[in-house]
């Protein structure tokens, strides 16, 4: 029809600008996040908390939640045991005595006698589906300091991060820079290590280190809303024990208001990604807000196959859908080849630009920035013998970025730990049977060893 053709062309004008307007959009918050990332983690200045009396600096209690040996477990937990700052205790959180954690632990604890650590057995105590939250609740009733800094098994930090951190979450009355709103949880962004050399290790070591951290860094720089991994989190206690997961605003909370009901770390236990949620829930019901020290969360990274990789990422975007869906479904329109594409069919219509010569120097500059931000984060740049390798790795993770999303985005079933959750409305989970049907039960068949334990014959 004739008529049709005007609007036919109106809509093409519409969607070509879009396109690019997004694009300029993304842009943006990409340059945000590699600019942040130069000026937050190429220097990293020692704290004067460091060499401060245990008098002076204020306690710190250190929750390591385990189960089995962990990649790099020793050296992970040795982190905890060597930070430069005077006034801290450290509990290892079990579910029971036969766990093989506990041989690394008591070594360590050897080691360092100075150290006031302890070991929090779990002994059935349950508090929700979360198996995270239930071993960490003996030591979360027997700590002795309000400020509270929860480590994953599987990381590991630099000595000075402790004091660095202490100084954000609770900074001088004479701070050059005092914050608007006073800071509720001070975080540290995961940069993956690979200890063994499998393409899903790579993998996941090229998407934290470059378009992941760029992410991050750049929404936690904008600040328009809670976006924490929880790998490394300090926190107070007394803010937690104030929340209840809800994200309702608590009317009176700049007077000390509280929710009703169950609260503390106990109310996070029906959620899988609790650490999000304790963050988003000391953002939104107390009014707080986040920032990020100097300092990574290094993340190692054990045997990963790819089908380990495409579970792990079916598993946090089917999560995600539950708790943000807005942000779930614009996901893909972030990846460096849908942004792309659109951009260079908005392109080709507006200016005539042929798309094979935009795309060459999209990737080229995406490429560039990605490494960027890798070598702020690494202190330095990819490794000369390791670059061909990182390079195949980085586009494998462009490629399936979509595929994995359409995987995720239909289903609501995940797998942690060799157990099965269905995930409910706001990430809450529940135990879903294990009959390992669909894409989940497919990726737990072809998973060699789910979470990366490996667990060691043990002899009289």
């Amino acid at each position: 029809m004739p008529d049709s053709e005007p609007h036919r062309d109106v809509l093409k004008l519409i969607l070509a600008s879009a396109s690019l307007t997004w694009y300029a959009i993304l842009w943006t918050l990409g340059i945000v996040g590699c600019v942040a990332a130069r000026k937050r983690y190429r220097l990293r200045p020692r704290s004067p908390l460091a060499s401060a009396a245990a008098s002076a600096v204020p306690g710190v209690s250190i929750l390591r939640p385990l189960k089995g040996l962990d990649t790099n477990l020793y050296e992970n937990l040795e982190s905890t045991f060597t930070q430069e700052y005077a006034n801290y205790e450290i509990f290892f959180c079990v579910d029971d005595e036969d766990d093989q954690a506990l041989n690394v632990v008591r070594d360590l604890m050897t080691k360092y006698p100075r150290v006031n650590a302890h070991i929090a057995i779990r002994n059935g105590v349950t508090v929700g589906v979360n198996p995270k939250v239930n071993n960490l609740m003996t030591a979360y009733h027997q700590v002795a300091h309000d400020i509270l800094w929860v480590l994953d098994s599987n990381v590991m930090v630099e000595p000075g991060t402790l004091a660095r951190s202490v100084d954000i979450l609770n900074p001088p009355p004479n701070a050059p820079h005092p914050p608007r709103r006073r800071i509720g949880v001070v975080h540290h962004v995961p940069y993956a290590w690979v200890t063994k050399h499998a393409l899903g290790s790579r993998v996941e070591e090229a998407f934290l280190n470059t378009n992941h951290a760029k992410m991050y860094i750049a929404i936690n720089t904008v600040a328009i809303d809670s976006c924490v991994v929880g790998k490394s989190c300090l926190y107070r206690k007394s803010d937690l024990e104030r929340v209840d997961g809800s994200l309702k605003p608590i009317a009176d909370a700049d007077t000390g208001g509280a929710q009703s009901g169950e609260r503390g770390l106990a109310a996070f236990g029906r959620f899988l990604a609790e650490d999000n949620m304790i963050a988003g829930a000391l953002w939104h019901e107390l009014g707080l807000r986040h920032d990020l020290s100097c300092d990574v969360a290094k993340n190692a990274v054990g045997n990963m196959s790819l089908a380990d990789y495409i579970a792990r990422r079916i598993r946090w975007v089917r999560v995600r859908k539950r708790m943000v869906l807005a942000a779930t479904l614009v996901e893909p329109f972030t990846e460096s080849v849908l942004a792309g594409v659109l951009a260079s069919l908005g392109l080709r219509y507006l200016l005539g630009i042929p798309p094979w010569l935009f795309l060459s120097v999209h990737f080229l500059v995406w490429l560039f920035v990605d490494m960027d931000v890798f070598a702020s984060l690494a202190g330095h740049p990819v490794p000369a013998s390791m670059r061909w390798q990182f390079l195949a790795a980085w586009t494998a993770r462009e490629l399936i970025a979509l595929p994995i999303w359409f995987m995720a985005i239909i289903g609501s079933e995940v797998e942690w730990r060799g157990k099965r959750y269905e995930v409910m409305q706001n990430g809450e989970v529940r135990r879903a049977s294990e009959s390992g049907g669909g894409i989940t039960g497919w990726l737990m068949h072809l998973r060699r060893n789910p979470d990366h334990y490996e667990p060691l014959e043990m002899h009289e």
